[in-house]
């Protein structure tokens, strides 16, 4: 999901490039040990550890939803219930900015240490809350962990990684999210109802020691210290871009807040949401980025476009089912689980060496799949459609999204300077959660209009919903990502 004057050209490969079929296989490393894995002896332990943090943060992400309506009512804060969510997302936003500044100067050690501190401080904070303000406090400092977690990982791939192996890991990163995402939801149901909601939250910060262990050592390393020429100097713009990020989470909140209540007075803090975001936006993502400027803009803005689109659409997938359908919930749930396993493949499909060549077409296919994917959807509104059609329609939606989303990564990392790397990949998860976020409204918003009940996060209740109001968000999230496939044109920077 960057910098005011982000660079318009790709890094230039030297050594890093994918060897062709008759090229001599990578040297030795320093150690005598072949680098030819991400699993490799001088990648091992950086790999499994890195990878390990992203699987559990993985199955926190997952299972939270499960535990979350439990927690709620036990703590009598339903009434509260989408802050929650919203305050995690809000924190998230400025957090990424801070860790990509604070990765630039000093290197990706520190944040991301401190994002791991705080997400398991917010945990803990969560899981032992006896007010649903403390709940909600927890999870805002989550989102504070989380935000800088996320984007100190990009460094690391960039910095400890040669350009050849970045695929592989990034498919990895998507690789561990396959059983959270099918396991996750059975677990912290079979927990909550045993244990309690408070373990769902209290037994992560336990369990992040061992990868911890492993990578830090690792990452101290291959990737701490500030890029560049190593001066750890602040850039001019530094601090004006953590005020940006400030009035991005704040008028993102604003923006949430207005979209769960449509009476006519939500329009207050929903316009000002919106008077902090424009600018905010436009001084933290890469000039260009609105029009789709060749290059890193361009990037950016697919990323936004992709996860926006897709998200706010597979939303309302469970409840379509269930009201139009008669699905169960579970049922319901199910339907979506094989993406998973697509999505990984699609990830993995692009880390291979002999694809590297054709990564813009496989973009592009990947948005294809997308745009079908999310047209397809409503579909099973009509009777005769078998409802198991979705699923299948699903699937290949998530086989596209594994191949964009990762290939987006990869191309963010090929076209920033090493001092930049930290900023971009801000910039990027910024794009993913913003788009999220408003593409959600805009759905949610639209739905309610048309007769589909009121929407919460993740559209998780409504009450005699209209066939019409399901039509009004998969068509309109269908074109923005069929808009998706023109900007998989523009990743390229123009030859000069």
């Amino acid at each position: 999901m960057a910098a005011p004057n982000p660079r318009d050209t790709p890094v230039a490969k030297t050594s890093d490039a994918p060897p062709g079929p008759t090229a001599a296989p990578p040297p030795p490393a320093p150690g005598g040990e072949r680098d030819d894995g991400v699993l490799s002896g001088p990648y091992r332990a950086l790999s499994i550890g890195i990878v390990s943090v992203v699987l559990l943060i993985a199955f926190e992400a997952t299972a939270v939803g499960t535990a979350m309506p439990v927690a709620a009512r036990e703590l009598d804060g339903v009434p509260l219930y989408a802050f929650a969510f919203s305050a995690f997302f809000t924190t998230s936003l400025f957090a990424m900015v801070l860790s990509g500044q604070w990765s630039d100067r000093r290197g990706p050690l520190a944040p991301l240490t401190t994002g791991i501190a705080a997400f398991a401080a917010g945990l803990l904070l969560g899981g032992t809350a006896n007010t649903m303000w403390l709940f909600i406090l927890g999870r805002a400092v989550q989102g504070l962990g989380g935000g800088m977690v996320i984007v100190a990982l990009y460094v690391v791939v960039g910095r400890a990684y040669p350009e050849r192996l970045r695929p592989a890991i990034m498919a990895a990163f998507a690789a561990s999210w396959v059983v959270p995402s099918i396991v996750g939801p059975l677990a912290s149901g079979a927990v909550t109802e045993h244990l309690g909601w408070r373990w769902v939250f209290l037994g992560i910060p336990v369990l992040v020691t061992f990868p911890l262990a492993l990578a830090l050592p690792q990452i101290r390393r291959r990737a701490s210290g500030p890029a560049g020429d190593g001066t750890g100097a602040p850039a001019p713009s530094g601090s004006r871009r953590i005020r940006l990020a400030l009035a991005i989470s704040f008028g993102a909140g604003l923006l949430q807040y207005a979209a769960q209540d449509l009476r006519w007075f939500s329009l207050l803090p929903g316009a000002a949401g919106l008077a902090l975001l424009v600018p905010a936006v436009l001084g933290l993502l890469p000039h260009g980025t609105w029009r789709a400027a060749r290059g890193l803009p361009s990037v950016v803005l697919l990323r936004g476009v992709a996860a926006g689109s897709f998200i706010a659409a597979e939303s309302f997938v469970p409840l379509m089912l269930v009201t139009q359908r008669g699905l169960s919930p579970t049922l319901a749930g199910f339907s979506l689980a094989a993406g998973g396993v697509t999505w990984a493949l699609g990830s993995w499909l692009q880390s291979r060496p002999r694809l590297e060549p054709y990564r813009e077409r496989l973009v592009t296919l990947g948005m294809l799949l997308v745009a079908v994917a999310i047209a397809a959807a409503p579909s099973v509104l009509i009777q005769a459609v078998p409802a198991w059609t979705l699923a299948v329609a699903w699937a290949f939606g998530c086989l596209g999204m594994g191949l964009v989303i990762s290939s987006t990564s990869v191309l963010l990392l090929q076209l920033s300077a090493p001092e930049e790397a930290g900023t971009n990949s801000a910039a990027l998860q910024i794009s993913d959660g913003l788009s999220n976020v408003l593409l959600l409204a805009a759905g949610g918003a639209a739905f309610a209009a048309l007769g589909g009940g009121t929407v919460a996060h993740g559209a998780t209740a409504a009450s005699a919903s209209h066939p019409a109001a399901f039509v009004a968000v998969f068509l309109p999230m269908a074109a923005v990502a069929l808009a998706g496939v023109w900007v998989t044109t523009r990743l390229r920077a123009e030859s000069r």
